[in-house]
């Protein structure tokens, strides 16, 4: 399976023929993220995680494309996107479907506390594959199964560095990659990084700095 890492939050998994695009999102390169992709994973609500207008775009010109989001972002697409409601579905937390040829479980259900005055949003973290888990906002470390590959949340509103640190200790994975990391500038992302590369790789964590485009296979 091959991962490519997009600007912030987004990530484009390719297997055997097909696209699985998570949390295309306004900071990222959504549209190219998206052509020619089979289905989409959105986390939550918030901009940096999912571009509407080239969501819909994408479900207006593929006919085949399927979305999985929180209720509440479900529901906001298919008023958005009135010809695709058959093609967008609710992502519940603790359930597990299947999405072109991607095994997919759900986690989670709660975007992190910004502050006691911002409201709270749902947020789904998706495991794809048994391999890859990809956390939205939040940093709910998933039950029941091993996480072969983990994106990192490196920096937000909502954590601090000992909290990243402390997420990829306890998810315990072999290999981690950064995302939600447009909101630093290069000095500032070393900075974080390097004690997530040296405090992961106590717990037997390598962790690896992905630049945007950038392809692994995993």
């Amino acid at each position: 399976m091959k991962l490519t890492k997009y600007t912030h939050a987004c990530i484009r998994l390719d297997k055997d023929g097909k696209a699985l695009v998570l949390d295309p999102g306004i900071f990222s390169e959504s549209e190219e993220a998206l052509r020619g992709a089979d289905a989409v994973l959105v986390t939550h609500e918030h901009p940096d995680h999912l571009d509407t207008e080239a969501v819909v775009k994408a479900l207006t010109e593929n006919p085949d494309l399927t979305v999985h989001a929180p209720a509440g972002v479900a529901s906001a697409l298919r008023q958005a996107a009135s010809d695709a409601t058959d093609r967008i579905t609710d992502a519940v937390p603790g359930t597990d479907f299947t999405v072109a040829g991607f095994a997919v479980r759900a986690y989670g259900g709660q975007h992190a506390l910004i502050h006691a005055s911002v409201p709270v949003v749902a947020n789904v973290g998706y495991i794809i594959d048994q391999n890859v888990y990809h956390p939205g906002d939040s940093f709910i470390v998933p039950d029941g199964l091993a996480v072969r590959t983990l994106l990192v949340p490196i920096h937000a509103p909502w954590s601090k560095t000992a909290e990243v640190a402390d997420f990829v200790v306890a998810v315990r994975a072999e290999r981690a990659f950064q995302i939600h990391d447009g909101l630093l500038n290069e000095k500032g992302l070393g900075f974080t990084e390097s004690h997530v590369t040296r405090i992961g790789a106590r717990y037997g964590t390598e962790f690896r700095h992905l630049a945007a485009r950038e392809s692994v296979e995993i």
